[in-house]
């Protein structure tokens, strides 16, 4: 397999590493996982607290697994230096100055910018819409009021207090990204897929009915509607973090060096 760099060791990266070493005969070839200076894992790991030195170790793919602040700090250096890179936290990319940035650096570098699914799946069948016209996109997120703790969402409710779903936020796609960073990657992601930040609506409930993360796309297209209906279980580490997440990022990484590719 190819030489692995991962950008972060928490709720995200320790299931894939894990996941990773169940799948490939032999183990993962991580030859550095970057982390902040100061911060402690047992585990015998190459960890590192430099970018300099993770891409002096030549990965040939890095894995965002962090925050959209790594994002900034990282991602295009990453992409410059020639190294691939796959975004978990895709919400960052409502910065249209730093999509923009990206794009550039991958395609003077001839790196790679991949964005796996997350969160949410069927966006071949979004994207794929998109190309035969894609007419409205409404994405609409249902978490328990626990995963909106820390969030705009308490200026809209109390969110303890609550007995009945109550919409926390409704408009576009790149204003809930950035309002929500921790909240939305999946907005991103559909947004991405499909018409774009500005044109993508959300709406964002906060339900105490519900123990799971609820993701739900309903499109118009020239090719057919498509309705999407996900209820994921949410990560034991980080309520609002998806479970499925940790295993998208695998999925990205098996499929990197894969024969067969879905």
């Amino acid at each position: 397999m190819s030489s692995i760099g991962l950008i972060g060791f928490g709720a995200i990266a320790q299931p894939v590493v894990a996941k990773l070493n169940d799948e490939i005969a032999g183990g993962p070839d991580i030859v550095g996982i970057l982390i902040l200076e100061g911060e402690v894992h047992e585990d015998p790991l190459p960890f590192v607290t430099d970018l300099d030195e993770l891409l002096s170790r030549r990965p040939k793919v890095i894995a965002e697994c962090a925050s959209h602040k790594a994002v900034h700090l990282h991602g295009e250096s990453v992409l410059r230096a020639g190294v691939d890179l796959i975004v978990i936290s895709i919400g960052a990319l409502a910065d249209s100055d730093l999509h923009d940035r990206l794009r550039a650096a991958a395609y003077d570098s001839g790196s790679k910018l991949i964005l796996p699914s997350g969160a949410i799946g069927a966006l071949d069948a979004l994207s794929s819409a998109r190309l035969a016209g894609l007419e409205q996109v409404c994405y609409r997120s249902r978490k328990p009021p626990r995963a909106w703790k820390g969030t705009p969402a308490e200026d809209a409710a109390d969110l303890d207090q609550l007995t009945a779903p109550q919409v926390v936020y409704r408009g576009s796609a790149r204003e809930a990204a950035l309002l929500f960073p921790k909240n939305t990657n999946a907005v991103a992601a559909v947004a991405l897929a499909g018409l774009g930040f500005e044109d993508t609506e959300v709406e964002l409930v906060a339900d105490p009915t519900v123990s799971a993360n609820i993701h739900e796309i309903d499109a118009e297209a020239v090719s057919g509607d498509l309705s999407i209906r996900l209820e994921g279980r949410p990560s034991a580490d980080n309520p609002r973090t998806s479970m499925l997440t940790a295993f998208s990022v695998t999925r990205a990484l098996l499929n990197y060096d894969g024969s067969v590719v879905i």
